[in-house]
C-alpha cells in the first residue's frame, strides 16, 4: 500500500511540473510590446555655411553626426538646389557618414539641407537651409544670391486692401544691392511697381478685396550681376 501512495504522489508532482509553463513560453513574464522607434536628431551643418563662396565645385558638404534614442544605425540624406524652396532639385542623394562630395556647376548660387534616417524608416526634420556660391571661371563679380520672402507668408491672407511686402538678400562680394519689384495678379507678374529701390520692403496698397496676388524681386548688385527671385503670392480678403 506504501508503494501505490508513493506512485501517486509522483504523478501529482509530474502533472504539475508539466503544467506550470503554461502555453510553453517558460512561464516567464510577459515581454509586452516593443518600444516605439523614434527618429535620430536633426543634424546641424558644418559646411558651406550660408554666403560662402566654393573656391573647388567640388564641394565637401560636412555636418554634425545625428544621435538615435534606440541606437539604430543612421544615414543622411542631402539636398541641393537652386531654388531656396527646393521646387526643383540640383541633387537628391545619401550618405552613411558625415560628409559627402558634390561636383556642382561653376559660378551658380546653390541652396542646401540634411536630414537623417534611422534603419527603422524614422527621419528627422531638415537642418537649416544653407545658400553658397561655386566659383566661376575667370569671374571677378559674383551673382547676387536670389531674395527669400519674409512676409507676407507665402499663400497667406492678409486683411485690408494693403500690406508690406518684405525680403531678405545677400551678396558675396558684399555690393550694395538694388531692387526691381514686380506685382498684379498675374501668376508670373509683369507689373514693374518700384524699380532700383534699396530698401527690403515695398508698400503694396490699393489692392482689390477677395483677390490673389503674385510679386517676385529682381535683385542687382551694380557690377552687371542680376538674380531673379521665385514668385511668391497672397490673397486679400
Amino acid at each position: 500500500m506504501k508503494k501505490v501512495y508513493l506512485y501517486l504522489a509522483v504523478m501529482v508532482s509530474v502533472l504539475m511540473s508539466c503544467s506550470s509553463g503554461g502555453d510553453g513560453d517558460g512561464g516567464g513574464p510577459d515581454p509586452g510590446p516593443d518600444p516605439v522607434n523614434t527618429a535620430p536628431t536633426v543634424p546641424s551643418q558644418v559646411y558651406p555655411l550660408s554666403n560662402t563662396l566654393c573656391i573647388n565645385n567640388s564641394v565637401v558638404f560636412e555636418w554634425m553626426a545625428s544621435t538615435d534614442k534606440e541606437g539604430n544605425p543612421i544615414s543622411y540624406r542631402i539636398q541641393v538646389s537652386e531654388q531656396s524652396d527646393f521646387s526643383t532639385m540640383a541633387h537628391d542623394v545619401t550618405s552613411s557618414s558625415t560628409s559627402r562630395v558634390i561636383t556642382l556647376e561653376k559660378g551658380k548660387a546653390y541652396y542646401w539641407r540634411v536630414r537623417s534616417r534611422d534603419s527603422k524608416g524614422e527621419e528627422s526634420a531638415f537642418s537649416g537651409v544653407s545658400n553658397f556660391l561655386t566659383e566661376g571661371d575667370g569671374v571677378s563679380n559674383h551673382l547676387p544670391f536670389a531674395p527669400s520672402l519674409v512676409g507676407p507668408e507665402l499663400n497667406s491672407e492678409v486683411d485690408g486692401t494693403s500690406t508690406t511686402l518684405s525680403w531678405t538678400a545677400s551678396d558675396v562680394d558684399n555690393d550694395d544691392l538694388t531692387f526691381d519689384v514686380y506685382l498684379d495678379t498675374n501668376s508670373d507678374p509683369v507689373t514693374k511697381v518700384s524699380e532700383n529701390q534699396a530698401e527690403t520692403t515695398y508698400s503694396a496698397t490699393g489692392l482689390t478685396a477677395s483677390m490673389t496676388y503674385y510679386f517676385k524681386v529682381v535683385v542687382k548688385d551694380g557690377n552687371g550681376g542680376v538674380t531673379i527671385g521665385q514668385v511668391w503670392s497672397f490673397s486679400t480678403k
